[in-house]
């Protein structure tokens, strides 16, 4: 994911976004604009069965080899759907998939159609936050349904909730590891429609004690609210837009990859500035996949960073939740209310996130 390049091209096309023509006709079509500048209340998707049909859209960046098409396809037939892919589903322009007008359109005709139940992504990288003034949320509001990704579906997830009040799904994209662990949690979560409680696997394997999946507590406690974040670089990359959501009294969890600590530190940086982390309840940081110091006159290490960022608000928090770019991963509800504790390492739903 090469992120500093997404935040220049983000930028610049928020800016062209509302002069460019728009071609494109059907269910499909340019987006009605929202008609209050507050928060929606907050809306359960419907819940999904085995039969149903899901949609797969590109909505970020191409995915180089056809293969990985077939394979997401397969994927959420093991997993018991039907499948049907956006019109604009294996297009590929630069590194997007895609138009930004017709990942658009792929993405408001899946909420359109009343046969499709879910909205899954099929990849992330870049190129969500160009096709958000082109979403019709009003639309959505009314056709309220699972959307799941993770990586550079930060940005629908939280232009869904703040734009919408749509609770949506962090989790494998279409592309993304459906190992056993990954669909034990779509299944307790979608099918048996679970109260899930997200504990770290700790099974010891080969070494005298676990090294991976371990938690380590910023400031112990307990904490409740509603869970935001998700990708850091990219939900910071919508600071100052209307696609992100109101933080009072939030939990707020986040992840990344390949960042160097500098860039974590500035990205911090720019939540504290934001006024985001003054008004969170509760804070549950994931894996930070490769985010090494480089080179030069030393760095500031994650450690630290939480020290002076985290630790000096108060609440609870902790990190290594296994959410982000790992195998095995948390399907985690954007919205849902969630009670953490911090010296356990864990948090749960404490409401169910489906209509009943």
């Amino acid at each position: 994911m090469n992120k500093r390049q997404f935040l220049k091209q983000s930028a610049l096309a928020l800016s062209l976004l509302p002069l460019a023509g728009c071609s494109i006709s059907s269910a499909a079509s340019m987006p009605t604009h929202s008609k209050s500048k507050n928060s929606p209340s907050r809306i359960l998707p419907k819940a999904l069965s085995k039969g149903d049909t899901v949609g797969l859209v590109s909505s970020s960046a191409a995915t180089a080899e056809r293969l990985e098409l077939q394979l997401a396809q397969e994927a959420m037939q093991a997993l018991g759907f039907k499948v049907k892919t956006g019109r604009f589903f294996a297009d590929r322009r630069g590194h997007l998939a895609g138009r930004d007008t017709d990942r658009a359109a792929d993405v408001n005709a899946m909420f359109a159609d009343k046969e499709v139940k879910a909205v899954i992504c099929l990849r992330g990288g870049s190129g969500a936050a160009r096709i958000l003034p082109l979403l019709d949320y009003d639309m959505i509001r009314q056709n309220p349904k699972p959307l799941l990704g993770y990586s550079d579906i930060t940005a629908l997830h939280n232009a869904l909730l703040a734009k919408a009040g749509l609770v949506s799904f962090h989790g494998p994209n279409g592309t993304g590891s459906w190992n056993a662990f990954n669909v034990d949690q779509f299944e307790r979560l979608f099918f048996q429609r679970e109260l899930m409680h997200y504990q770290n696997d700790l099974t010891a394997r080969d070494e005298l004690v676990p090294r991976q999946n371990r938690t380590q507590v910023i400031t112990p406690g307990v904490a409740k609210g509603a869970l935001v974040g998700g990708n850091l670089t990219v939900l910071t990359a919508l600071a100052g837009s209307p696609y992100l959501p109101d933080f009072s009294g939030k939990i707020l969890f986040l992840e990344d990859i390949q960042e160097q600590p500098y860039r974590i530190d500035r990205m911090f940086s720019t939540l504290q500035l934001m006024g985001v982390l003054d008004k969170i309840s509760g804070f549950i940081f994931g894996d930070c996949n490769n985010c090494v110091p480089g080179g030069g006159w030393g760095s500031l290490t994650l450690d630290d960073i939480f020290d002076d960022f985290i630790k000096p608000l108060g609440i609870p928090a902790y990190r290594g939740a296994m959410i982000g770019h790992i195998p095995r991963q948390f399907i985690v509800p954007v919205g849902a209310m969630a009670e953490m504790d911090a010296s356990a390492g864990s948090f749960k739903l404490l409401e169910p996130v489906f209509q009943v």
